[in-house]
């Protein structure tokens, strides 16, 4: 059941196509642009021949990376050194399917994530649901996976929370308060309020100041000490955070939640060898969580679920292109291009 008129509108008409990228990178000339018979939204060095919305496999074998060490990086929701536990057997597992061997990054951020990633220096990776769509159009990410549960996809949905002892009832209650959000690329933390406020009458920098937080558990964790009124964001995080005893549910109260949206998406770099992604993807879709430190942490999810990013992620790309996403630096790392103002002349 879609929770908007302007998504319920978005989707009854259908895949239209996005607004082209703004971002052009470094020296690729007008002949490589010019060799992609369709690239979508993104970037200049990639195509979309096949129109999946990702970035094609270089058709050129010269252009394949086959690392004799592979790098894998969880999105950074909380402290990177404990999902680094979390995810020692898999990262074992994927060595041995792979014959590679594989080391640990933890970002710090979902910006240096797909920074990592468009650079080379990253290889696997986990990324959270609204970076995921810059991570396909600026970094040639391509998702394959997501956790899931007896074979079927795990959704979490956005949260508002508030503290149990704050007087706001409802979402027109955020008007005049100090409410943290997660990231400008978030999509629970960010892009989706943004999106879902706004037909409720309320719109995010107007209505109320906005704080960015950096992550989901300090948005949560704000709220609990009641440096923030209240904060959207990913109701898998929040669950996380109380099973470990971190925060207590019982000291919040959700005031709205959403529909279900997709977790954390796996992928591969486009350009890894074709045999190489193959390996890869077959490591994700086999590993048997049963007694693991990703069993232990995730439960009730029970394994990686094969996904489909035109098809899964189409809510996801809907909200950010109702907030008017472009899939740049800037708009990643939320910064703000300032023009410099012209000096008046003094007359003399």
């Amino acid at each position: 059941m879609l929770s908007t008129p302007w998504l319920r509108r978005s989707f009854l008409a259908g895949t239209a196509a996005f607004a082209a990228l703004m971002l052009v990178l470094g020296s690729i000339g007008p002949a490589a642009a010019q060799a992609c018979k369709n690239r979508g939204n993104l970037d200049v060095r990639f195509c979309d021949d096949n129109g999946d919305l990702v970035a094609d496999t270089p058709t050129d074998p010269s252009k394949w990376i086959d690392p004799d060490t592979l790098i894998f990086s969880y999105t950074p929701v909380e402290d990177p050194s404990v999902y680094e536990n979390v995810f020692t057997e898999f990262l074992d597992y994927l060595a041995k399917k792979t014959g590679k061997k594989v080391k640990w990054y933890g970002a710090e951020s979902y910006a240096a994530q797909v920074e990592a990633m468009r650079s080379g220096r990253l290889h696997v990776a986990g990324i959270s649901t609204g970076p995921t769509v810059f991570g396909v159009n600026l970094a040639g990410y391509v998702p394959f996976a997501i956790m899931g549960k007896a074979g079927k996809i795990f959704g979490y949905r956005l949260q508002l929370i508030t503290h149990k002892d704050s007087d706001i009832k409802k979402v027109s209650d955020l008007k005049g308060r100090k409410v943290a959000h997660v990231t400008p690329s978030s999509n629970s933390g960010n892009q989706a309020p943004r999106a879902f406020f706004k037909d409720m009458g309320v719109v995010p920098d107007k209505d109320y100041k906005v704080i960015y937080s950096g992550k989901h558990d300090n948005s949560i964790m704000g709220v609990a000490n009641k440096d923030y009124d209240a904060a959207p964001i990913a109701s898998s995080v929040l669950d996380r955070m109380h099973n470990k005893g971190v925060v207590n549910k019982n000291d919040l109260r959700v005031i709205w939640q959403s529909q279900l949206f997709p977790t954390t998406s796996y992928g591969l770099a486009y350009n890894l060898h074709p045999d190489l992604q193959k390996k890869v993807i077959d490591a994700f879709l086999t590993f048997d969580w049963k007694g693991t430190a990703l069993y232990k942490e995730f439960k009730p999810r029970d394994g990686f679920v094969a996904i489909n990013f035109k098809e899964h992620w189409k809510p996801i790309r809907l909200i950010q292109k109702e907030n008017g996403v472009k899939y740049t630096d800037a708009a990643l790392k939320g910064l703000k291009i300032k023009k410099k103002k012209k000096k008046k002349k003094k007359k003399k």
